[in-house]
């Protein structure tokens, strides 16, 4: 780990700018990039918010990628086991509510499954912007709130993240229900006023 250290801080943005590329798109690194992060920003704080900022750019490159290959590589894979029974109504729940199961572990620094869901949202065709518009909502508050802790706290960053841990566990399960709630009134409400828009029609 001193290793990792020392090369960030040699290589300052660039190395973090890199690490979140590889890091999103799937490929393992020890540590992880938060706290990769985290330990450029403790060292060079007046950084931070251009460390924050390559930060987003690169996990939002890695992404892609990674969702990019999951549309080419994994849309007939899982074609062959969503088409039918519980496999097509998981596909059309997930193509509804979907994006709300990507967002939540995109924006906490605790240990969420993303990437499962990063390859389920390439393979099943969601939206690219609408994905990339969520990633990018996402990544936003994670990484400039790391590199505002880093900078702030010091040393002591990882120690409050830890302590921290179950209010964000609880915060995580209180966002994912607020959030499923709100898509399923929003769906309500399309469907309503569908509805009411097919009477007037046939009215008229």
């Amino acid at each position: 780990m001193r290793r990792i250290y020392d090369s960030l801080v040699a290589w300052g943005p660039l190395g973090i700018f890199l690490l979140t590329i590889l890091d999103s798109a799937g490929i393992p690194n020890p540590g992880g990039a938060d706290v990769a992060l985290l330990l450029l920003c403790i060292a060079r704080p007046r950084s931070a918010m251009l460390c924050a900022g390559v930060a987003v750019v690169g996990s939002l490159i890695g992404t892609m990628i990674l969702f990019y290959l999951a549309h080419k590589g994994g849309e007939k894979f899982l074609t062959r086991y969503t088409s039918t029974g519980r496999g097509a109504r998981f596909r059309t729940w997930f193509r509804r509510y979907g994006l709300v199961t990507v967002f939540i572990p995109a924006l906490l620094p605790i240990p969420l499954p993303l990437k499962v869901f990063v390859v389920c949202a390439g393979a099943l065709e969601v939206s690219r912007l609408a994905f990339f518009l969520v990633i990018l909502a996402a990544r936003l508050p994670r990484y400039f709130g790391l590199a505002w802790l880093g900078a702030t706290l010091g040393n002591n960053s990882l120690g409050w993240i830890r302590s921290h841990t179950w209010q964000m566990v609880g915060f995580a399960a209180v966002l994912f229900m607020l959030l499923y709630g709100l898509v399923r009134w929003s769906d309500r409400e399309r469907i309503i006023v569908d509805e009411v828009k097919e009477i007037i029609d046939n009215d008229t």
